[in-house]
């Protein structure tokens, strides 16, 4: 079955950065876009990244251009997302994404906390 598993989260200062990876299983990984989303309680999914099958990005929400980075690497069935110049807004559980035969599927997430 389609598996995602997200790590790399922790508590970092605001400026600070973090890598956060996702391994993927259980479909043809280099065939689907991957995308990464994020979640603070109380409030709807937000998109961060998107990356084509590629690993062409294909977009950023607004409030991280310029900050991060999203890559794959089809070989390893990994998405990362690299994050700089974190903000305590920047605060929330993120998601690695696919979407499959109208399905969306997500792992349970890796918590991000930037606080001095």
């Amino acid at each position: 079955q389609v598996q995602l598993v997200e790590s790399g989260g922790g508590l970092v200062q605001p400026g600070g950065s973090l890598t956060l990876s996702c391994v993927a299983s259980g479909f043809a990984f280099d065939m689907y876009p991957m995308a990464w989303y994020r979640q603070v309680p109380g409030k709807e999914r937000e998109l961060v990244a998107a990356v084509s099958d590629d690993g062409s990005p294909s977009r950023y929400g607004d409030s991280v251009k310029g900050r991060f980075a999203i890559s794959r690497d089809n070989s390893k069935n990994t998405v990362h997302l690299r994050m700089h110049s974190l903000k305590i807004e920047d605060t929330a559980r993120y998601y690695c994404d696919v979407h499959l035969y109208g399905v969306n599927y997500w792992g349970q997430g890796t918590q991000v906390t930037v606080s001095s």
